[in-house]
């Protein structure tokens, strides 16, 4: 047990008797300084958090305002005239604890992951352990950034520094809440810079954990502050002026106006946003494999994956057994009690975007499209879920590309079947859309498929998978889906800056 545990924001002892229903939060939320803070001055309205299983309020909290703000990034300031002054080598020694201290309370968190976000626990765990390795990775790449060495003429050389930001802003979403607040953190604090970050609102609990972890791993106070607040108190933190850098994950629509906000001040960012991904399946595939990514594409996490390949396009020869296959492997997902072992799928984050999802597959429905299973609302045996946002993973067939469901990103667990007959015709449809996450493509011809992942135009293609990640892969977006790239090498680029060093070795040559 840490020591000074009776102070973290959730207790050791609280986390282990923590049931479905039963855990209860007080205190602040907002961390600053190297500990948990309540907002001072012009302070927002007070937000419900809520329990997708059950509905229950897990706690509340009172959104940020300027005052706070102001004070979160000047702490981060302070913070960063230290941090950035460190060796790589410190930074990385620093960040390794942290990565040990994360795997030490491991379970605590992926518990509190899955009570405030709905996801099962054996994938909140997961989740947990992913953090753990992208805190580890750009921890062993703190110590290698290095400038060049350029020679001139005449014995004059330059040289190139690669130096930090200074504070970041850190924008998170509420579907993966404590894997996305290490994404961000880990390569920022790995190049020397501060951040400030402000978790979804619907979301707030785990990321204030984590900043726990950082101060016991020695981090200096307020390197890593949380602001918890909505959209107001993004805006607050994205307009701000000094602000060095912003990394956002969420809709299109939000990253557009921080785009528009940021370029106020010049301010670099990456955006990592929405997508409608195609996944092809042609009649040469494995179909077992091509159906198993198929579930795994498009209801992991209740569907609410942003890279999920939710139009399934199917090669007409392979259809109906694809189709025999999937609809029963899909009646066959366990809902329920997401701390419950053989829970596959919990509830959606609210009951709006329950209601919003569920308002899709009806509008499928009108424009045509049929459900081949699931698509409503269900309520578990237990009695404790019944005011949960539960719904039966749906399937629907005969869609069509102009339809809303095959157009817009539903995020819930809804597969859009699509019937194709040739490779130049699958290509052009999967590439008509404004979005350009991920893809997939299945075959067992090998030209094929690397002919096919260099026509889509996406940010990742997967060859006889889907959403498999890795740290050393840059992941995001063409088209809308986004700007900049996260995780791997590419994201040191991202959070440093290059100077040029011009040394002169002889005299100066001048015409005046």
């Amino acid at each position: 047990m840490p020591a000074g545990s009776e102070n973290l924001l959730i207790p050791p002892a609280t986390i282990k008797a923590a049931s479905t229903g039963t855990l209860t939060i007080s205190g602040p939320l907002n961390y600053r300084g190297g500990k948990r803070v309540e907002p001072v001055g012009d302070a927002g309205e007070r937000v419900d958090v809520y329990e997708p299983a059950t509905g229950h309020v897990i706690c509340n909290f009172v959104s940020s305002g300027q005052q706070e703000v102001d004070l979160a990034i000047q702490s981060a300031k302070a913070a960063f005239q230290k941090w950035s002054q460190l060796s790589g080598l410190q930074r990385s020694a620093i960040l390794l604890k942290v990565a040990q201290l994360i795997r030490e309370r491991k379970n605590e968190i992926a518990v509190a992951e899955s009570i405030n976000n709905g996801k099962p626990l054996f994938q909140a765990q997961s989740d947990v352990e992913g953090s753990c390795v992208q805190i580890e990775y750009f921890a062993g790449l703190a110590p290698t950034m290095s400038g060049q060495h350029i020679q001139l003429p005449a014995g004059s050389f330059a040289y190139t520094r690669r130096e930090p930001l200074g504070v970041c802003v850190g924008i998170g979403a509420w579907n993966f809440p404590f894997m996305l607040a290490c994404l961000k953190l880990a390569p920022a604090l790995a190049c020397g810079n501060a951040m400030v970050y402000k978790p979804s609102p619907f979301t707030p609990i785990t990321a204030v954990m984590l900043a726990e972890i950082l101060t016991q791993a020695g981090v200096p106070e307020g390197l890593f502050n949380i602001v918890q607040g909505g959209a107001t108190t993004g805006e607050l933190l994205c307009r701000h002026p000094d602000v060095a850098k912003i990394t956002f994950t969420g809709s299109i629509p939000t990253g557009k106006k921080i785009m528009e906000m940021a370029a106020k001040t010049i301010t670099p960012v990456t955006l990592e946003l929405g997508g409608k991904s195609p996944m092809i399946l042609f009649s040469d595939c494995d179909l077992p494999n091509a159906v198993k990514a198929s579930l795994l594409a498009n209801f992991v996490n209740q569907g609410q994956v942003c890279c999920n390949g939710t139009r399934v396009f199917v090669q007409r020869d392979i259809l109906d057994k694809f189709l025999e296959e999937v609809v029963k492997r899909t009646e066959a997902i366990t809902v329920g009690d997401p701390l419950v072992t053989g829970t596959k799928m919990g509830g959606l984050i609210n009951r709006p975007h329950l209601e919003k999802v569920l308002s899709y597959v009806k509008k499928a429905k009108e424009q045509g499209a049929k459900v081949l299973c699931g698509g409503e609302p269900f309520v578990p045996s237990d009695p404790k879920l019944k005011n949960g946002f539960f719904m039966k993973p749906c399937i629907l067939v005969n869609c069509r590309d102009d339809m809303t469901c095959v157009k817009e990103e539903i995020f819930g667990p809804v597969m859009s079947v699509l019937v194709f007959d040739t490779e130049e015709e699958v290509l052009q449809r999967a590439n008509n859309t404004t979005y350009g996450l991920a893809s997939g493509v299945f075959t067992r011809d090998i030209f094929r498929a690397h002919r096919v992942a260099a026509a889509l135009q996406a940010g990742t293609c997967f060859i006889n998978n889907y959403n498999k990640n890795s740290t050393g892969l840059p992941f995001g977006g063409y088209k809308m889906s986004g700007i900049g790239r996260e995780n791997s090498q590419v994201t040191i680029e991202h959070f440093t800056q290059l100077k040029t060093v011009y040394v002169e070795m002889g005299d100066v040559l001048s015409p005046f």
